[in-house]
C-alpha cells in the first residue's frame, strides 16, 4: 500500500437510507450491516435472544477490562503490522456475545457496505465471544460493488469457549481493479471446542488473509480452509500462524490455488507446538494448480515443534491438470473446454464437502461456477 487513500467518512443520513432500500430486495436474515467501517443498527437485523450486539465504540466504552484485552489482542495477533494498522485507524466495528448454551440455527452475516462512489480507506475491527457450550456461524459478505473498491484492513477477533462451536466463512469475492483488501482473522479456542474457517477469494486487484489460530484448551479442534481463483494479475496472499499450547489438539489447514494467465498465489504458514502440547495432530497442506507459463505460485510452510509426542506434517504441490483425466471425458464427447472447466470445478469445489449443510456451500458453489464461466467465455 504505497499511497494510502482518505479515510471514508461515516455514512450520512441519506446514503443509510439508499443502503435501506438496496437490502429490503432481500428478506431478513440476521445482518449486521456495517458501512464505510461503521456499525450502523438501523440497517441490522434483530437477533436471537442470547445473543447480544453493539458497536466496537459502545463496546470500548463500558471499559469492561475482559473485552478491551480481547479486542487488543496484544498477546496473540495484536502487534502484528497489518493488525497495528488496523488498531491505529479503526473507524468502528462490532462486538457479538452469545451467552453460553446458546445455539443459533441460521448464520449471523456481517455485510460490508459502502456509500461512497469515489475509492476510500476504511478500517473495521469486530469481535465474536461465543460462550461455553454454545454454537454459532458467522458469515462475511460484501453488498455490491462498491463495498469492493479502494483499500480494506479488516480485523475480526473470536474467542470460542470451552465446548463451544463457531463456523466461519468469508466471500472475498468480485474486487475492482487497483482495489486492496486485507483481513485479519485472530481466533483463541478453548477445551474440547470446534472451529472452522473458509474463505473463497477472486477478483481484481490484490489481497491477503492472514489468519492467527491459537488452541488454548485440550482437546480442541481447528480447521482452516481456503480457495484462490485467480486470473490476470490478481495476487492472493493466505497467511497462517497456527499455536498448540494445550494438548490433544487437532489442526488442520487446507488451501487450493487456480491460477491462470499472470496471476500470483502465496501461502506462508507455520504451525508451533509448544512443549506442553503432546499429542497434538496437525496438518497443513497448499495445493495449486497452473493453467500458464506466466503464473506464479510462492509456498513456505513451516513446523516448529517443542513437544516429543505429536503428529505433524506440512507439505506444497504445485501442477496443471492431469492430462490422463483430459483425455478421459473427450474421450467420452467433451469438448476440450468442458472437460477442463469440470476437472477445475472438482478440485475447486472439494472442500466445500466438508460444510455439514449444504445449504452453507450453495453460494460458494455457484461463485465458482460463475468464475469457471467468465473464464470460458475469456477464452
Amino acid at each position: 500500500m504505497r499511497a494510502a487513500l482518505p479515510l471514508a467518512a461515516p455514512p450520512s443520513a441519506a446514503a443509510i437510507a439508499a443502503l435501506r432500500d438496496e437490502l429490503s430486495k432481500s428478506a431478513p436474515a440476521q445482518r449486521l450491516v456495517i458501512v464505510d467501517g461503521v456499525f450502523v443498527p438501523e440497517l441490522s437485523d434483530p437477533l436471537p435472544a442470547g445473543v447480544f450486539v453493539r458497536s466496537l465504540a459502545a463496546a470500548l466504552s463500558e471499559g469492561r477490562p475482559e473485552m478491551i484485552a480481547l479486542i487488543a489482542s496484544q498477546d496473540f495477533g495484536g502487534t502484528d503490522t497489518i493488525v497495528s494498522l488496523n488498531a491505529a485507524l479503526m473507524q468502528d466495528g462490532v462486538v457479538i456475545e452469545v451467552e453460553p448454551g446458546v445455539a443459533l440455527a441460521d448464520p449471523i452475516r456481517l455485510v460490508y457496505a459502502t456509500a461512497l462512489s469515489e475509492p476510500s480507506a476504511r478500517y473495521s475491527r469486530s469481535a465474536v465471544v461465543v460462550g461455553a457450550g454454545a454454537s454459532v456461524r458467522i458469515a462475511e459478505e460484501s453488498l455490491g460493488e462498491g463495498a469492493r473498491t479502494g483499500q480494506t484492513n479488516g480485523c475480526l477477533i473470536v474467542s470460542v469457549a470451552d465446548d463451544a462451536k463457531f463456523q466461519h466463512t468469508a466471500m472475498m469475492t468480485g474486487m475492482a481493479p487497483a482495489s486492496l483488501r486485507i483481513e485479519s482473522l485472530i481466533a483463541r479456542i478453548g477445551a474440547r471446542a470446534k472451529f472452522d474457517s473458509f474463505a473463497l477469494i477472486t477478483g481484481a486487484g490484490v489481497v491477503r488473509r492472514q489468519i492467527f489460530a491459537r488452541f488454548e484448551g485440550e482437546g480442541a479442534e481447528g480447521s482452516l480452509r481456503g480457495v484462490s481463483l485467480l486470473r490476470g494479475r490478481q495476487h492472493a496472499d493466505t497467511t497462517l500462524l497456527v499455536e498448540h499450547l494445550a494438548p490433544g489438539c487437532t489442526g488442520r489447514q487446507t488451501f487450493k490455488y487456480v491460477l491462470d494467465e499472470e496471476a500470483t498465489g502465496v501461502f506462508q504458514g507455520k504451525i508451533n507446538v509448544e512443549k506442553d502440547a503432546q499429542k497434538t495432530d496437525g496438518r497443513m497442506l497448499s495445493k495449486a494448480l497452473l493453467l500458464s507459463d506466466n503464473v506464479a505460485m510462492n509456498n513456505k510452510p513451516e513446523l516448529e515443534i517443542f513437544a516429543d509426542d505429536v503428529a505433524c506434517g506440512h507439505g506444497a504441490t504445485c501442477g496443471g491438470l492431469n492430462d490422463d483425466q483430459l483425455f478421459y471425458l473427450q474421450a467420452r464427447g467433451l469438448p476440450f473446454a468442458e472437460a477442463e472447466a469440470l476437472l477445475l470445478e472438482a478440485f475447486a469445489a472439494d472442500l466445500l464437502d466438508e460444510f455439514d449443510d449444504e445449504e452453507l456451500a450453495t453460494p460458494f458453489r455457484a461463485e465458482i461456477a460463475r468464475w469457471l464461466s467468465a473464464r470460458g467465455e475469456k477464452a
